[in-house]
């Protein structure tokens, strides 16, 4: 169980996924693993309201660490499941 964790585990930091806000404004980009990569801006995006700019980015970025944990929590639920014993968890 424990090589097939480590499997996963290594799988997840190599799988990427890329959330956009704004209309493409704000790009971010996260590994499956929740490992912040890429934060990425359109220059004039930077001109709009400081608030909407702000608000912007952090629901790109929360959006990117949810999507990493559902993807993560259902890729490790798939390889622990097949190892539990009925009535042990």
């Amino acid at each position: 169980m424990q090589r097939s964790i480590e499997a996963l585990q290594a799988e997840l930091e190599a799988r990427e996924i890329e959330v956009t806000a704004g209309g493409g404004a704000v790009k971010v980009t996260v590994t499956a693993a929740g490992k912040f990569k890429v934060l990425r801006l359109d220059p004039d995006f930077l001109k709009e309201d400081p608030n909407l700019v702000s608000e912007t980015i952090l629901a790109a970025v929360q959006d990117a660490a949810n999507q990493a944990k559902t993807l993560n929590d259902s890729e490790m639920q798939k390889v622990t499941s097949a190892f539990q014993m009925p009535g042990i968890f």
